[in-house]
């Protein structure tokens, strides 16, 4: 794996600390951790596996729950192998140019998540609101296309922020009160000014997820007002539980994101173990939640998931 150019130690190391103040439960809450992440891994390369044979899910909303998890393998799989071997083998050491490596793919893995949900939200949109062009406006390709644009997005975003800290001079103490590296936690270690890392996060945090969690309120206020219109009852409820699956995965996402980054930046009033297993939490939870959730309210998905199983 490639790693940033760093001018001022190549040799330099950060020290992770896992969750300070619970070092002696560190084997206790590994366990549930590591289960949340081996269940989330299951359930979303069953989810890519079942897509992938089935023909009949070829279609853009499947290709949209593909990328979603995509981007719920990956994001587990940047923190949990580190986190476990710290919880494990008490192995805290990572270099400086691993963190900034790590933190580069774990922010871009999560703007890139945003995307798809964005996506995903414009897609229900057009289906609900406008089915009768639904196979016109989105069809595989153009969603393939958003996917990419998505991607690039996410790594113009996020390139700078550990650009920015690969120039920056770091402290002699540089241990990270985490189980991985989190680009707040690791401006806390420089000795220079950080007046400008600062401030490119908290704008990125605004113009990103803000521009995208409101676009995908914009979306459900016009699939709702949509919903209510409808005469037939039957219609309604369908889209109506069509709705739910989404924003239950939107609210999975945004919500405990949201609540971690803001108090992370402006409450010192939490143990900092909260932050931490919070955070952790935020990563393992909704990329185990997210499969189980389309598998029982999707029943194309559902069925062929079913039929897999009972074949083995």
């Amino acid at each position: 794996m490639a790693v940033f150019n760093i001018t001022h130690s190549n040799l330099s190391t950060f020290i992770l600390m896992g969750i300070p103040g619970l070092e002696t439960a560190h084997v206790w809450i590994s366990i549930p951790f590591s289960m949340f992440y081996i269940i989330g891994l299951l359930g979303n390369f069953t989810v890519l596996f079942v897509v992938y044979k089935e023909q009949t899910l070829h279609k853009p909303m499947y290709l949209l729950i593909c990328m979603l998890a995509l981007t719920d393998i990956a994001t587990p799989t940047f923190v949990m192998p580190n986190a476990l071997c710290i919880f494990w083998f008490n192995l805290k050491g990572i270099t400086v140019g691993g963190c900034l490596t790590q933190m580069f793919f774990l922010h871009t893995v999560s703007v890139m998540h945003s995307a798809v949900l964005v996506t995903m939200a414009f897609d229900r949109y057009v289906a609900i609101c406008n089915p009768l062009r639904y196979t016109i406006v989105l069809t595989n390709t153009r969603i393939a296309k958003l996917g990419l644009l998505g991607l690039i997005r996410a790594v113009l975003f996020i390139m700078p922020l550990p650009l920015l800290l690969s120039q920056q001079p770091f402290c002699a103490n540089r241990i990270i009160p985490y189980t991985q590296c989190e680009h707040m936690a690791v401006v806390k270690m420089v000795c220079g000014d950080i007046t400008v890392n600062r401030t490119y996060g908290l704008v990125l945090f605004f113009v990103v997820n803000m521009s995208d969690l409101t676009l995908v309120a914009l979306s459900y206020g016009l699939i709702m007002r949509a919903i209510l219109r409808l005469s037939s009852k039957k219609a309604h409820q369908k889209a109506l539980n069509t709705c739910t699956v989404h924003i239950c995965v939107m609210l999975m996402y945004y919500t405990p994101g949201l609540f971690s980054n803001l108090t992370n930046r402006f409450s010192q009033s939490i143990a900092p173990y909260i932050h931490i297993i919070l955070a952790d939490l935020y990563l393992l939870i909704p990329p185990m939640l997210n499969p189980i959730i389309y598998g029982v309210k999707s029943k194309d998905l559902r069925d062929k998931v079913g039929k897999y199983i009972c074949r083995k």
